[in-house]
């Protein structure tokens, strides 16, 4: 079950609610039918699941702060149901709405709401002295929250006395010593200075990799709502114009609008090593067989190949010239010719902006691995630069396929090589990491002659 459900959610400001409703399900534009009332929000649905940050944003106006309200009940819905934990709020008693705001959900405000009167430590303690919690107890539970968010000492202080950062983080500490399971936050940092809005985000990211809220973030501010969101809603004119993650919507938005609202968002905060890697299927077995890598190089148009072993732990390379070695020297398997220097691995969750300098000095893609080293993907050096922008043919490193001359055919013996040899992996689907220099067909070079022992560019170009 959702913590959070809308469903068909309209509201409507004015004497009118029902005929504006009717009248832009029919067909109407809100403009057409304003001076009936303010279609504020207009056939809004959605889910949010449990410890999910789910972002709402949009411009002024777009209707988001209408719709938190309505999630908590403050306004009630001209068409449509919210539900909280599968209960329609809006058709909820007074009694019943004061207990679902104690118990389920908790606000933090964009100006704070702190009273004035009240230390810092009572402020904190508010919802708990609603909810009944005897006084000592109130006032342990909120220093205990206020030095979860870094105002240990301050209890004894009054608002007046604070920055409007360390008052923020009283609201949501206060907000957080409710200790309920929903979490909405106003525009929360919108009021902040540039680097206190990052400083409260980052901690906000930290408490809730711990507390796993469910947390519905409203904000005008993208790239916020980027760092911050599982998922995002971009609303416009009262609609929701797209939900996605973060990625979805970056790399493909539903509209021009979306596309234009996001055109100018730091991509290295938003997209992954996962986002930008590619399948390959230059990889092969430590267990196959030289000649079964040399003709892998050959269909694939490669000079190295990444070696795993038969769960896709990555074991390393194997370049041209060692397999060319092997076959020479009677090999029956790589395992012995494996190289593991030069290869740099990521995991899928790291950020791009973290990939700029490892794949700037690699001679062979950054290889993308899980947590038990299995083989996920590559990252050409490439693949990095184009998820910034257009790059020129010129990247310093080996083309992704040396295209062969033109009086050659190529060649593809996938079908072959795969019956006749059983150590050879399963072709996957999917761009192939490739390297520079034509390999052909590897015959058992004759005593004494060292030019065939590959090419004399020693590059492994497992895929550029």
């Amino acid at each position: 079950m959702s913590a959070v459900r809308a469903s068909h959610v309209w509201k409507v400001f004015g004497r009118n609610e029902k005929e504006v409703v009717k009248r832009i399900k029919a067909g109407a534009d809100r403009s057409e039918v304003a001076d009936l009332g303010t279609a504020a929000v207009i056939d809004a649905s959605f889910e949010v699941s449990r410890g999910e940050i789910f972002v709402v944003m949009g411009l002024s106006g777009s209707g988001k702060s209408t719709l938190i309200r309505m999630i908590n009940g403050l306004w009630s819905p001209s068409d449509g149901t919210i539900e909280i934990a599968g209960k329609d709020i809006s058709a909820m008693g007074p009694t019943q709405l004061r207990q679902v705001r104690r118990d389920s959900i908790s606000m933090v405000f964009q100006h704070f709401a702190l009273l004035p009167h009240r230390t810092v430590r009572e402020n904190a303690a508010y919802s708990l002295d609603l909810q009944g919690v005897p006084r000592n107890e109130a006032r342990e539970r909120a220093d205990e929250w206020l030095n979860t968010v870094g105002l240990g000492g301050w209890g004894d202080k009054y608002p007046n006395q604070l920055s409007g950062g360390m008052q923020q983080r009283v609201g949501l500490a206060r907000a957080l010593a409710a200790e309920t399971d929903i979490l909405l936050m106003d525009e929360a940092f919108s009021a902040l200075d540039p680097l206190i809005r990052r400083e409260m985000q980052d901690q906000l990211v930290e408490l809730q990799s711990t507390l796993a809220k469910t947390i519905v973030f409203i904000t005008h501010d993208l790239n916020e709502a980027m760092y911050l969101g599982d998922r995002i809603a971009v609303m416009r004119d009262g609609r929701i114009a797209q939900i996605g993650t973060s990625e979805d919507i970056l790399t493909r938005p539903t509209d021009d609008y979306v596309a234009n609202f996001v055109q100018d968002v730091d991509r290295t905060r938003v997209l992954t090593a996962s986002s930008i890697m590619q399948d390959t299927t230059a990889v092969v077995r430590h267990t196959a067989g030289p000649r079964t890598a040399m003709r892998l190089f050959e269909r694939e148009r490669v000079s190295g190949l990444f070696v795993i072993d038969s769960t896709r732990h990555l074991l390393g390379s194997v370049d041209d010239r060692a397999a060319v070695r092997a076959a020479r020297e009677g090999a029956t398997a790589l395992s012995d010719y494996v190289e593991t220097d030069g290869i740099l691995t990521v995991g899928p969750d790291t950020p791009l902006s973290e990939l700029f300098a490892p794949s700037s000095t690699a001679r062979v893609p950054l290889a993308v691995v899980d947590g038990d080293n299995r083989l996920l993907g590559v990252i050409p050096r490439i693949a990095v630069l184009s998820s910034m922008s257009q790059v020129g043919p010129s990247t310093g490193e080996m083309p992704a396929v040396t295209p062969l001359p033109a009086n050659v055919e190529p060649q593809d013996d996938a079908e072959a090589f795969t019956a006749q040899d059983d150590d050879a992996p399963e072709p996957k689907p999917g761009i192939a990491a490739a390297g520079a220099g034509d390999i052909h067909e590897a015959e058992e070079p004759p005593p004494g002659d060292h030019a065939s022992e590959g090419p004399t560019d020693d590059t492994m170009g497992a895929d550029r």
